[in-house]
């Protein structure tokens, strides 16, 4: 006797549909808007990454690799007396290399979705790997002169200030325009004209100081690692890590669900 043939679903092993199940829910996952209700959080923490590139980065090279007003200046003063030092041609290759990793991470963003959780995943690992990628190349050689522009100084410095551009990218996608971890002259404007500054909640005020507070922190530790045998290169890893663990905290952040819904109240 013949068994009946089993047609459709019956045929199928069972294990296929939770494992699809489970690869269509982490699609959804990644895809998902992350919500903005305390994500100044992260963006603040961003500010003591800063601190501690620039700080050690100015230490050791004498250019910013985040913070451009400085090194607009640099160049300005270059420009007027090129020979005196090596200094405004950093600060140029700086500007220049943050000024493209603007261009390209800001259409990264606008293109895949600016607040899709992978995205922002992607960014902060991205900037994570260039900051790698300086690292051994400043381990490699000796602590050089300021005026030095070899390019294993050079080669450090356009890396890591064409990934610094993804903070600042970041804060737009989120719409938190104020915190762009590059900035701070602003913020103090912002800070000391507030009406309200003395008011027992203000949330843009409680921003405003732990801004500069943890760019603070971040440069005094970047100078502990310039004048420590670790050096720039300590200082780039550390970055690297902070930045993977950022990337860390986007996978696990919650998904908006109300796109409508207001920012967090006052804390």
């Amino acid at each position: 006797m013949n068994r009946p043939r089993r047609t459709g679903d019956e045929g199928r092993p069972l294990l296929r549909k939770p494992a699809r199940a489970s690869l269509t829910r982490w699609q959804r996952h990644l895809t998902a808007d992350v919500h903005r209700d305390w994500a100044d959080i992260v963006l603040l923490l961003c500010y003591a990454i800063t601190g501690l590139l620039d700080s050690s980065a100015t230490s050791v090279w004498g250019a910013f690799v985040s913070m451009q007003t400085g090194n607009t200046v640099y160049i300005g003063l270059g420009f007027a007396a090129p020979d005196e030092s090596t200094r405004w041609l950093k600060s140029l290759l700086s500007l220049v290399s943050f000024c493209i990793g603007s261009f390209l991470f800001s259409r990264f963003h606008r293109l895949f979705g600016p607040k899709h959780r992978w995205v922002l995943c992607a960014s902060f690992t991205a900037q994570a790997a260039f900051t790698v990628a300086a690292a051994p190349i400043v381990a490699a050689f000796p602590t050089p002169d300021k005026e030095d522009v070899g390019w294993y100084v050079l080669v450090p410095i356009a890396l890591v200030a064409f990934q610094s551009c993804g903070q600042a990218v970041t804060s737009r996608a989120l719409e938190y325009n104020s915190l762009t971890s590059v900035v701070l002259t602003s913020i103090y404007c912002d800070l000391f004209s507030d009406v309200d500054i003395f008011a027992a909640r203000n949330v843009e005020r409680n921003r405003r100081m732990a801004a500069p507070l943890l760019l603070l922190l971040g440069a005094f530790v970047g100078g502990l690692f310039a004048h420590s045998p670790l050096g720039v290169a300590g200082a780039l890893w550390t970055a690297a890590v902070l930045k993977l663990a950022v990337a860390f905290v986007w996978l696990l952040w919650p998904a908006d669900t109300d796109t409508g819904m207001a920012d967090a109240g006052p804390r």
